[in-house]
């Protein structure tokens, strides 16, 4: 099937069988192309625990299906690819979590929405790396355990004097950047303003102009009058970038960085989705109610 064709049936099957299709940042930019709603794990999240369509369709991550199963468990969630996965989530265990809880009885969970249904279903309150900060500040508790990602969990410190006790995960993507080749690439851009995600380590946000989430990259970007942008976050983020503001320029910081797991997915995984409905995300009762509450707390924070 030439890919026209695949493209139409696509919307075809969208339609005939009320689904929405989720894309996220990160995905290839044909799939984006074809998105209901492009965004970020906190706006997609908000969209799936909204959403009047019988079947959604999640163009990310595993994890990122798992939370729209959670927060919409009346609907049939596919994932087009089932193999794409995010290794940072696989950092942490419901198990391993349990055995720090029992060790911080005091604490309070916060785990990024990064994570897995089973580390959800553990956890106080989720948060993504859009309303972390807000999250960390607002939670009536003054000891954190922060799952998974110790980079953001080291920029959340910056904004509290509350104790986080970081888990030791990371984004392989964003763990890259170097300070080295971000100096170089303000060294070679010197008008250029720098954005980075708070994922990156904390010396390369050390040297950022900016720190946001993917959608806070898409609402700076359209309203700072700069004409060129250094971006440091996963390659994807560069496509939505530069198509919604096309007189501007936006350029990776360093190499492009690239997530093997949202590229996984292709527009023949989309189409074979919708038409056959694989791969369809199960959790079981006990997960999904006990991950529920904390998901719907994120949502709060907002």
């Amino acid at each position: 099937m030439d890919r026209q064709r695949m493209i139409e049936e696509i919307l075809e099957l969208k339609a005939k069988k009320n689904a929405v299709l989720l894309v996220h940042n990160y995905q290839r930019s044909e799939i984006q192309d074809l998105a209901d709603h492009l965004g970020d794990s906190l706006g997609l999240s908000r969209i799936a625990a909204e959403t009047d369509a019988e079947i959604i369709v999640f163009c990310g991550v595993k994890f990122m299906a798992e939370t729209a199963k959670i927060l919409a468990p009346d609907k049939k969630v596919l994932l087009p690819q089932q193999a794409a996965g995010c290794p940072m989530a696989g950092m942490a265990t419901a198990e391993d979590l349990r055995l720090l809880k029992a060790k911080y009885p005091e604490a309070m969970v916060i785990s990024y929405v990064n994570s897995s249904a089973e580390v959800k279903a553990e956890t106080d309150v989720c948060c993504t790396s859009a309303n972390a900060v807000t999250v960390v500040k607002n939670v009536k508790t003054n000891q954190i355990i922060f799952v998974p990602d110790k980079n953001l969990a080291a920029y959340v410190q910056r904004f509290t004097d509350k104790e986080i006790i970081p888990w030791e995960g990371y984004c392989y993507v964003h763990d890259q950047y170097t300070a080295e080749e971000v100096k170089r690439a303000k060294a070679a851009h010197p008008d250029a303003v720098l954005m980075v995600h708070p994922e990156c380590p904390p010396d390369v946000i050390d040297l950022a102009d900016e720190v946001f989430s993917t959608s806070g990259m898409v609402k700076f970007a359209k309203q700072n009058e700069a004409a060129v942008f250094l971006v440091g976050t996963e390659e994807g983020m560069l496509y939505r970038l530069q198509k919604e503001n096309p007189e501007k320029t936006f350029l990776s910081v360093g190499s492009a960085k690239m997530c093997r797991g949202m590229k996984m997915t292709r527009l023949e995984d989309v189409h074979r989705s919708l038409l056959e409905e694989q791969f369809e995300i199960q959790l079981s009762p006990d997960i999904i109610g006990r991950a529920r509450g904390a998901l719907e707390r994120m949502l709060y924070y907002v």
